[in-house]
């Protein structure tokens, strides 16, 4: 049987791979932060272009959940408080009393807030951080740019035609986190 040396310096290059691996980790933790918020402002630029002269025939009300999700914490958390619930208090105040003054346009942005500062501990808190919050952002990118490519014709068509490349490149940026995410921590 082996004996492990007992002086520090012949154990030296575990302190620098043990070093190492902390540098890989911070690095990924890093990465893994800014896909996330590089994926939900992919999805707010595609509900952004939903609502301009850019239609599409996805489905983007799916992007909600998707943002609840994915929005990075400290932003989350930020809405959650006390500043989410005034903003939310004062979308179903204008939705109630006038309709007519409250665009289309904040429809989705309104639900998202609502769903924020609404929504229990355990989706809030245990979901978001949870295989189970990334898996369902996977799903909602696939499913997303599955609708895409089936309204554009095939793949090609949704590179080629005029606003398929900017939707088709936002849906593929929304799938960049999640898949990250299931790669680096659960696999």
């Amino acid at each position: 049987m082996k004996q492990w040396p007992k002086d520090p310096e012949s154990m030296g290059f575990l302190a620098m791979k043990t070093d190492q691996i902390k540098s890989v980790a911070h690095h990924n933790l890093m990465l893994g932060s800014d896909l996330r918020i590089l994926a939900s402002l992919a999805a707010i630029y595609l509900l952004i272009l939903d609502k301009t002269h850019w239609r599409t025939k996805m489905t983007t009300s799916l992007l909600v959940p998707y943002l609840f999700l994915s929005l990075p914490s400290e932003l989350f958390y930020v809405l959650r408080g006390d500043i989410g619930k005034w903003i939310a208090f004062i979308a179903v105040v204008l939705r109630l009393f006038f309709p007519r003054h409250f665009p289309d346009w904040l429809e989705m942005p309104g639900s998202l807030i609502l769903l924020l500062v609404v929504a229990p501990g355990f989706f809030a808190d245990t979901l978001r951080h949870d295989v189970v919050g990334v898996f369902i952002c996977l799903v909602i990118g696939c499913y997303l740019l599955q609708e895409h490519i089936k309204a554009s014709g095939c793949f090609r068509n949704s590179l080629t035609t005029r606003h398929g490349i900017s939707n088709t490149i936002g849906i593929i940026l929304l799938l960049v986190y999640p898949v990250w995410c299931m790669l680096t921590d659960y696999l």
